[in-house]
Parts: C-alpha cells; structure tokens; sequence
C-alpha cells in the first residue's frame, strides 16, 4: 500500500511538472500570471464642466454703463466752465458799466481810484469836484459813505461834532473848497500840510484830522462824502476864515 501511494504521488509530481514545463515553453506561464495580477480597470473621474461666461451683449450693456457717467461729467465740465466764464465776463461788464456812471473830475482823475494816491500825485489844486454844481443830487448817498466811513465818530451822525469839529460850523480851518476838502481827508491835517496847504482859522479840536485815504474806497466816495458836508454846510454860504 504504502508503495503504491509513493508511487502515485511521484506520477502527480511528475505530471505536474510535465505540464508546468508546457506552460513555459507556450508562453502559458505569463498569461496566467498576467490574468491574477491585472487589476480591474477604475472608471474614469468625470470631470467638471467650466463655468459658462456671460454673453457678450450683456458685457457690452455693462461697458455702457460704466461709460455713460463719464460721458456725462465731461459733458457736465465744460458746461460749468462756461457758465464760469460768463458769470465773471458779466461781472466784468458790471463793473465797467458802474465805473463808466461815475464821472472824473476835471482833472481826469479815476473814479474808482484810491482817494490817498490820488491825493498824494495830484498837482496842488487840481482836484476838482464831479458833482460841484449837483452836490446836492448826491448828498444822500454821501451820507452814508461818510457813516461807513466811520466819521461820525469825530464829527457826529449829522455833522454837528464831537472829538473833532462841527462840518455846520461856518469857519473852515483850511478852506472848504474840493481840492482842500479832498486832501484834508485823504491825507490828514499832517500830509495836507506837508503839501503846502496852510490853517485860515482856528477850531476847538482834541487832534489833528487822521488820514482816510485808505479807509474810504474810492474817489467816488469821496466826492459824495464831500457833496453831503456842502449838503449842510455849501461852500457859497461859508465863511472862511482870512490869512
């Protein structure tokens, strides 16, 4: 027994081995190996699809858009521009029109001048007043020039006086013509005298007259300043005070 089983293992072995060796002659070896070795082949990973991009009219409103508040501020610009330049063109016009209403004196002086230039480049005795035969057409106006002016505070709000002497009062210290009057104001009793101009009277008075040259804005102004004081106190009726 025990012979027989020997024996039949050996012819299993044998044939084994016989029909191992076929396979490796035939190439059989690698297609088994390959059959347990192959794996299953993975499914492919889907992939995602890109995102859709807007349409091009879509693009070209929102292009619009964004340009149209552009379109209109360049528009708007020039638009103010002009209206800038009009605006200064007719304040120009305005104030030539108001300078062109005032007159010059007889000596040619500007109206719109500054009374304490005027005063300090005029020959001695040129300045001659606009409104010398109409003062009184001015006066009112006049008035009030002289209360912006501040002279009210030496002389009084109607001209009766105060730290400084009455206008009313019928002796003028220096003379109450428009060339002694213009200067005496613009310069201050010190400049007028410094130009030549000498007292023809006396007056009760804390100080010498300050200069207004600067304070009253233009000659214009002055000469009402002036037409007003001959409103109250005219040079015809005055009484100047001899040398």
């Amino acid at each position: 027994m025990l012979l027989r089983a020997i024996t039949i293992v050996a012819v299993v072995i044998g044939l084994v081995f016989v029909a191992w060796s076929l396979l490796v002659m035939t190439g059989g070896r690698d297609f088994l190996v390959a059959a347990v070795t192959t794996e299953t082949p993975k499914a492919p990973a889907k992939e995602t699809p890109p995102a859709k991009e807007a349409p091009p009219a879509k693009e070209a409103a929102a292009a619009d858009e964004t340009a149209e508040p552009k379109e209109d501020g360049d528009t708007a610009a020039p638009a103010e521009e002009a209206k800038d330049e009009a605006a200064a063109e007719a304040t120009t016009d305005e104030a030539k029109d108001e300078s062109a209403e005032k007159p010059a004196d007889a000596a040619g002086v500007d109206a719109a001048g500054n009374p304490l230039e005027t005063a300090e480049a005029a020959e001695k005795g040129s300045l001659t007043s606009p409104y010398q035969d109409n003062y009184e057409s001015v006066a009112e106006e006049g008035h009030k020039k002289y209360m912006a002016a501040g002279c009210n505070g030496c002389h009084g709000g109607t001209g009766g006086g105060g730290m400084g002497p009455p206008l009313s009062n019928p002796v003028w210290v220096y003379g109450n013509d428009g060339d002694t009057l213009f200067r005496l104001i613009a310069l201050g009793t010190d400049g007028l005298q410094a130009q030549g101009y000498a007292r023809k009277g006396s007056e009760n008075v804390v100080g010498p007259m300050p200069p207004h040259g600067n304070i009253i804005k233009s000659n214009d102004d002055m000469w009402k300043i002036i037409a007003w004081i001959w409103s109250i106190n005219p040079p015809d009726k005055s009484a100047s005070a001899a040398q």
